[in-house]
């Protein structure tokens, strides 16, 4: 006979597998540095890095090279317009470019820092390898999201000078009213556009973690956020709110004793603007040195907003589909020493407790139905089939007269008395025979000859 084996208790994760609150969200965001800090703070920094040192070498080279393009040309040649022109183009184009670099590398970091909190949920720090295991398959997918939100943004501002344009094109450039008129609405539009951008931006709030964490396309991904943030739009606003106004402040309380350092350390290496390669070196150098810190803190920025995003995501799951019972029982098998490889994916979403389009309802766990009168299956043995019910012959009110309502019903009178029949009679015992007398004897009399002397008759 085997005993019960003992087993250790799961490790806590680093956050709650229960549906969380908005204050729990919150911490949770910023704790979540300290889970992995060299994945995510050193390679979100690493990333940061590059790309600002791509996209200033990048824009300088084509700077320069336009620069020294135009200068080449005399203004009086007749190719002198087509050349300022094609280098015009040339410089929006590498701008693109940047920018779309610029958009991948953030798309990297946000599927990143997804894939690295669905692990810790199941108390697992994951290697960068693994983490982009993970992403890779989703990077397209990603960086597609990240670069419709970019053009969304550029056709809208694109919408608004048209507008302005059109308005001044109408009334004349040198008309005042005509330019109240352009200004006012171009202001009544930017306004206008800024509550339309935070709706649309906390209701896709989770689409990085949907296309990372469930493979799904992009389409998809979009209906998935709307319908996981119905319900929960203020605690999603205000966690984007409140990491946004943090991070912003951390970010601008470095960056202005940074522009103070580069500038006061420019002026120390060339007052005077010196021509000599030491000297243009050290103003690099002093320009540069104070951006990295920046770029740290804008790096925290992402991983925390990231962060902030992806608990909002399991916390909808947890709420409306169950995902918390998944999570939990991945948990206890790991913990009894079975490989994560074995197990199923957690965050697969079961169609049957997938939200829909209906409002979601927070789900609860489900209570056995047992048959009527039976008992509940067994497991290894077929269900029993339960009693039928027992109907009891209606009795007569006990203290119900002929004529009077009882309960509402009116008793129905008494039947007629008839003659009870004599239940039968058990058979008489036979008599018993008289058990036998002694022999009476009769006390001698005065004349008996055996009568004592003396003795009165």
């Amino acid at each position: 006979m085997s005993g019960q084996t003992w087993t250790p208790a799961p490790k806590k994760g680093v956050f709650p597998l229960h549906p969380m609150t908005f204050g729990t969200i919150l911490g949770r965001a910023f704790a979540a540095l300290r889970h992995n800090p060299k994945v995510l703070f050193g390679f979100a920094v690493l990333v940061q890095f590059v790309a600002g040192i791509v996209t200033a070498g990048v824009l300088l080279l084509v700077g320069w090279f336009i620069a020294a393009r135009i200068a080449s040309v005399p203004v009086y040649s007749p190719d002198y317009e087509v050349i300022v022109a094609g280098s015009v183009a040339l410089g929006i184009v590498a701008a693109v470019l940047v920018a779309l670099a610029t958009v991948a590398f953030v798309s990297i970091i946000q599927g990143l820092v997804a894939a690295d909190v669905s692990y810790a949920a199941l108390s697992q720090k994951a290697p960068l390898r693994l983490l982009w295991r993970r992403v890779k398959p989703a990077f397209w997918r990603l960086f597609a999201y990240s670069l419709l939100q970019s053009l969304a943004a550029l056709v809208w501002i694109a919408f608004v000078f048209g507008v302005v344009f059109g308005i001044l094109s109408a009334g004349g450039f040198d008309s005042a009213s005509s330019i109240a008129l352009a200004v006012g609405i171009g202001l009544l539009l930017v306004l206008g556009s800024i509550p339309l951008y935070i709706w649309l931006t906390t209701k896709l709030l989770v689409v990085p973690s949907v296309l990372v964490l469930e493979h799904a396309p992009l389409r998809t991904a979009l209906v998935r956020s709307w319908r996981l943030i119905r319900g929960r739009f203020w605690v999603a606003f205000g966690v984007t709110i409140v990491i946004g106004l943090v991070m912003g402040f951390a970010v601008q309380v470095v960056a202005f004793p940074a522009s103070i350092v580069s500038s006061l350390l420019t002026g120390v290496i060339a007052p005077t603007g010196s021509e000599d390669v030491s000297a243009w070196v050290g103003v690099i150098i002093a320009n540069v040195a104070p951006q990295v810190l920046v770029l740290a803190v804008q790096a925290i920025a992402i991983v925390v907003q990231g962060t902030g995003a992806t608990l909002v995501y399991i916390d909808s799951r947890m709420r409306y589909e169950g995902l918390d019972q998944a999570l939990v029982k991945h948990v206890e098998l790991t913990s009894q020493g079975v490989s994560p490889d074995q197990l199923d994916d957690p965050y697969v979403v079961d169609p049957t407790r997938a939200v829909s389009k209906q409002p979601p309802i927070v789900q609860t766990p489900a209570q056995p139905a047992y048959p009527a009168y039976g008992y509940p299956a067994q497991p290894g043995y077929p269900a029993q089939p339960g009693y039928p019910a027992y109907a009891y012959p209606a009795q007569p009110a006990p203290y119900a007269q002929p004529g009077h309502a009882a309960n509402g019903y009116t008793a129905p009178p008494p039947p007629a008395p008839q003659a009870a029949a004599q239940p039968p009679q058990p058979p008489q015992p036979a008599a018993q025979p008289a058990p036998p007398q002694a022999p009476t004897v009769s006390p001698p009399s005065s004349t008996s000859p055996w009568a004592a002397p003396g003795s009165d008759a």
